[in-house]
C-alpha cells in the first residue's frame, strides 16, 4: 500500500461543511455549508470554487439523472439549475414543526433521495465522539467521519470491526466521499462553528476541504436522483 497523504485542497472556512459528492463529468466536488446556506462546487482541475447562496440552510446535495442537481434546503426537496442559480421546490415536509430542517441526505441505488431531519437520536461510542457522514468503498466497506474525533474510520458493516483509522488535522470532521481519477481519492468536509479562537489558531484549516490519497482502496460513483 502506498503511503497515505492528507492535504487541505480548499481552505473554504466552512461553518459546517457537509455532503461532499463527486461529479465525474466536470471533475468537480460538490458540497454544502449548512448554516451559511451555501452550495459550493470546486473544480479540481482549475482549483476554482463557485458558490450559490440559498434562502435557508442547505443540508445536502446530490446529482440528478436528468441534469443539474437536487438539494435539501430547510425542509424542502429542491431541484437546482446551477447556471441560473435557481431552485424549484419538489416537495416540502414538516411545515408544522418549528425550527426543524433536514440534516443530511443521500440517493439510494434505486435513485430515490432520502433525507433525515434533526430529531433522530443515535447511540454513540465515546472514543469516536459523534459518527457523522459516511460513504462506501468498492469493497463494500463503510467509511465514517467522526465529528469531534478528527478522523475517518473504515468499518466492516457486517461484523462492525474497525479496519482502518485515518486521522485528519482538524477535530470537527463531518463527512466523506470518494472522487478523483478512478475514485481513488477521498474528500473530507469539516466544520469550524463552535471552536474558540485558541482552537482556530491550533487548527487554521478547520472548515476546509481535505483530500486523502494512498488509502489502497477505491470508491464508486455516487447514485443520481431519478426524478
Amino acid at each position: 500500500m502506498s503511503s497515505i497523504k492528507i492535504e487541505c485542497v480548499l481552505p473554504e472556512n466552512c461553518r459546517c461543511g457537509e455532503s461532499p459528492v463527486w461529479e465525474e463529468v466536470s471533475n468537480s466536488l460538490l458540497f454544502v455549508d449548512i448554516p451559511a446556506k451555501k452550495l459550493c462546487r470546486w473544480d479540481s482541475l482549475t482549483k476554482q470554487v463557485q458558490r450559490v447562496t440559498m434562502d435557508a440552510p442547505v443540508s445536502s446535495v446530490a446529482l440528478r439523472q436528468s441534469g443539474g442537481y437536487v438539494a435539501t434546503i430547510g425542509t424542502k426537496f429542491c431541484a437546482l439549475n446551477w447556471e441560473e442559480q435557481s431552485a424549484v421546490v419538489l416537495a416540502t415536509v414538516d411545515n408544522d414543526k418549528k425550527n426543524n430542517r433536514f440534516n443530511d441526505g443521500k440517493v439510494d441505488p434505486a435513485g430515490r433521495y432520502f433525507a433525515a431531519n434533526r430529531r433522530s437520536v443515535y447511540k454513540l461510542e465515546k472514543e469516536e465522539q459523534i459518527p457523522d457522514g459516511m460513504c462506501i468503498d468498492a469493497e463494500g466497506k463503510l467509511w465514517v467521519a467522526c465529528y469531534n474525533g478528527g478522523r475517518v474510520i473504515r468499518l466492516d458493516p457486517v461484523t462492525g470491526k474497525r479496519l482502518q483509522t485515518v486521522k485528519v488535522p482538524v477535530d470537527k470532521t463531518t463527512s466523506c466521499c470518494f472522487g478523483g481519477k478512478n475514485y481513488s481519492e477521498m474528500y473530507v468536509t469539516c466544520a469550524r462553528d463552535g471552536m474558540d479562537p485558541e482552537g482556530l489558531l491550533r487548527q487554521p484549516e478547520a472548515g476546509g476541504i481535505f483530500k486523502i490519497t494512498g488509502l489502497g482502496v477505491k470508491g464508486t460513483a455516487p447514485y443520481s436522483y431519478a426524478g
